[in-house]
């Protein structure tokens, strides 16, 4: 018996549909409704008072539900809106116009992260973009190769979002840490789908979001500094959240906290804080280690599925190499994901990948079947057809 289908009455859109989208959009906890009630009960019945009887400290307080699920410490992370800004804020600690100006990343890389870097040029940065021979592994000797003595900043996903490979992090921190440089972790495809502990691995930085596999909704992203790096660096990117003394209002320059508060800016986004926090409390309760099981059992399912049917498959077949996501190329990939999403199987298509299915702890593996059965069925019987021009999600 699957203990963890105990959950699945906690995610009512698992009523009308079968969910496999997770890498994308976790399902959304009923839980939430409760927590915006409070939101705007706090709002309305409290008012400006709000604030100092929560509010302020939830931007730094609510990381503490993330950090056991990334290996981290209470009072290690901040929050903030996305992950290209928590890359924006890290960052803008550092000074690209040395000789020390390089950014090592992958061509597989998620594009935000790709297109923020690429642009840090204007300010004097040097991109080296190591390109895959597959698109689906790092080519890892020709990545360690790249970072030298002239790197900066290593920005690198712990699991790459087309086609889920699970990237060897330790190899490149050490030999980073060996060239002097810093390595960013994102961890958005990794954290709810493998064990993770970033402090153990010795990253200097990590980064993620809770939308995804963390079922905790868009609006929250977190920032890991390292310990000795977090009172030592000095983000450019900043604002009153990070003042000693915000409510004095001084004027001059910051007078930042030497505590995560130190990584904040603007005013946090209470709303986005409140919802996640129902997703953030049923992970750590079910236990990274028992979603990593279940998870090789489903993408395993998924895979021979697949090949037995002969499509293409832009995962890795490797259990140790593959994460919670199966990207199947098939035939008319772009007009089967339309037509899967017309009979209510969630999933997405990405350019490069195929059809993204990712089944997640609350799904039954009949439903992995039951997707590939429809998009067999889709082929066999033309219904593609019938999105051959419409456009697709991005």
């Amino acid at each position: 018996m699957d203990e963890l289908l105990k959950w699945r009455a906690e995610f009512p859109i698992l009523e009308r549909s079968t969910y496999l989208i997770s890498n994308s959009l976790g399902a959304m906890p009923r839980g939430v409704y409760d927590e915006m009630r409070a939101y705007a009960d706090s709002w309305a019945l409290r008012g400006i008072r709000a604030w100092e009887e929560g509010w302020w400290e939830m931007a730094v307080g609510v990381g503490d539900r993330i950090a056991p699920l990334l290996g981290a410490a209470p009072g290690e992370i901040s929050l903030h809106q996305n992950v290209t800004i928590t890359q924006a804020v890290i960052a803008s600690c550092f000074d690209f116009r040395g000789p020390r100006n390089k950014i090592v990343m992958t061509g597989l890389e998620f594009p935000s992260t790709q297109y923020f870097y690429n642009e840090q040029r204007r300010h004097g940065a040097r991109i080296e973009t190591i390109p895959s021979a597959d698109g689906i592994r790092l080519p890892l000797e020709k990545f360690l190769a790249a970072i030298d003595e002239n790197t900066l900043l290593v920005p690198i996903s712990q699991v790459l979002f087309r086609s889920a490979y699970i990237v060897d992090a330790r190899a490149i921190i050490e030999r980073a840490h060996r060239a002097g440089a810093h390595v960013i972790l994102d961890c958005f495809q990794a954290a709810g789908t493998i064990p993770l502990d970033i402090r153990a691995l010795g990253a200097d930085f990590a980064v993620g979001g809770v939308l995804k596999w963390l079922c905790g909704g868009p609006g929250v992203a977190y920032l890991y500094v390292r310990e000795d790096l977090r009172a030592r660096l000095r983000p450019a990117l900043t604002g009153w959240i990070a003042h000693r003394r915000p409510f004095a209002f001084e004027s001059g320059a910051i007078d930042a906290r030497e505590d995560s508060f130190r990584y904040l800016n603007g005013t946090p986004h209470i709303p986005a804080l409140y919802a996640c926090r129902p997703g953030l409390a049923i992970l750590n309760r079910v236990g990274v280690p028992a979603i990593r099981e279940k998870s090789l059992r489903m993408t395993a399912r998924i895979l021979d599925g697949a090949k037995a049917r002969g499509w293409r498959v832009n995962t890795a077949e490797n259990p140790g190499e593959r994460a919670g996501t199966v990207s199947i190329d098939c035939p008319h990939a772009a007009e089967v994901c339309r037509e899967l999403l017309a009979r209510e199987i969630l999933v997405d298509w990405r350019p490069a990948a195929g059809i993204r299915l990712s089944p997640h702890f609350y799904n039954r593996e009949d439903e992995c079947d039951l997707a590939l059965a429809q998009m067999d069925e889709i082929l066999r019987t033309n219904a593609w057809e019938k999105h051959c021009a419409a456009s697709v999600p991005a």
